[in-house]
């Protein structure tokens, strides 16, 4: 696998496309089992990214491993929900709109 998660998360907000966020205020924390946590904030199609889990409308819970795969388009999110392998907490809604920002 190409990327790290740390490298995803550190480029993230260069490779959002703000034409697909546009309108999005969304806040989701990612605890990725193995590599770390990250904040990722969504205000009208802007992307930011924090070390470190805050209050958000979606966690995202996921191990290394499966959260790379889904990033490199070799998991399907929604798959790996359903298997139990990607957990979410909070606003489905919100967590629908995540693939928005997965360039």
């Amino acid at each position: 696998m190409a990327e790290s998660v740390q490298e995803f998360f550190d480029t993230l907000p260069e490779r959002a496309d703000t034409t697909k966020t546009e309108g999005m205020n969304h806040s989701y924390a990612f605890d990725i089992d193995g590599a770390g946590q990250w904040t990722v904030k969504v205000a009208d199609g802007k992307v930011t990214v924090d070390q470190g889990a805050e209050a958000a409308d979606v966690t995202i819970s996921a191990p290394q491993d499966v959260f790379q795969k889904i990033v490199a388009g070799e998991q399907n999110p929604t798959a790996a929900y359903m298997t139990g392998k990607l957990k979410l907490k909070g606003d489905m809604g919100a967590a629908m709109k995540l693939q928005k920002l997965f360039p």
